[in-house]
């Protein structure tokens, strides 16, 4: 199970811990374990806790469309800072870039208890031969933080589509699955870095705009659903935009 990166808060082990002594089963998931935001965070900064930063404002990469990402490396440049305005003030924050409690409180709403997001579930991804995360072109564990990632997008997409619901039609394919659907055997979903969408009340055109807003360096238009990856940020052999709108 992936959960945030850096510290959990100690509330959520001592849960836990009760819930085992007491005799109670302990299977089930626990309370939502926010990520410690132990400091403000502003351009300049650097650690593990600007990578999951990084993480949960990458869907805010530009305002009109752009082929930029907001990358994950751990420091704060000016691209962080700009994509930290972005989110704030479309959660109603003044837009300082500076990410202070009341941004860390916006992102951690967005976070679900088992490490997914709020609005998306891990099972939405899996793939759909009933190999969850295992099976692909990396490992399962590798898998899911890739799709972890991914719902952060999707929420900013999800955001700037006015809270309309998004439906992952495909997520993450086992090699066995993607062949079984035709897929070229280097899928981008085949990492679990790309996802087959459909967004309620929008079109293939209009979720294809918030798409090019939201860092994915690969779009594809289908009749019925658009195709959106992150292709261009990892290290699979296929590092170029390819918008094919």
């Amino acid at each position: 199970m992936i959960m945030s990166t850096g510290p959990l808060r100690l509330v959520a082990a001592m849960a836990m811990a009760a819930l085992v002594f007491s005799g109670v089963s302990a299977t089930a998931a626990p309370e939502a374990a926010a990520y410690d935001w132990s400091r403000e965070l502003r351009e300049g900064d650097s650690g593990a806790d600007v990578t999951e930063l990084q993480i949960r404002v990458a869907g805010w990469a530009a305002d009109s469309a752009e082929q930029t990402f907001v990358g994950v490396d751990g420091k704060f440049g000016p691209a962080t800072e700009a994509a930290v305005v972005r989110f704030q003030q479309a959660y109603g924050l003044d837009g300082t870039g500076v990410v202070d409690a009341a941004t860390q409180e916006k992102l951690n709403a967005l976070e679900d208890s088992d490490g997914s997001t709020a609005h998306f579930d891990f099972a939405e991804f899996h793939s759909k031969d009933g190999a969850g995360f295992g099976g692909g072109n990396v490992g399962a564990s590798t898998v899911q933080e890739n799709v972890r990632r991914l719902m952060y997008k999707l929420e900013a997409v999800r955001k700037k589509a006015g809270d309309a619901a998004i439906t992952v039609n495909s997520g993450f394919r086992s090699k066995a699955h993607n062949e079984n659907v035709g897929g070229a055997a280097n899928s981008q979903h085949t990492y679990g870095i790309a996802a087959d969408v459909v967004i309620s009340g929008k079109s293939v055109g209009q979720t294809i705009e918030l798409a090019k807003t939201s860092g994915m360096s690969g779009i594809i238009r289908y009749d019925t659903f658009t195709h959106v990856d992150s292709r261009v940020e990892y290290p699979y052999g296929t590092q170029h935009w390819y918008w094919k709108v």
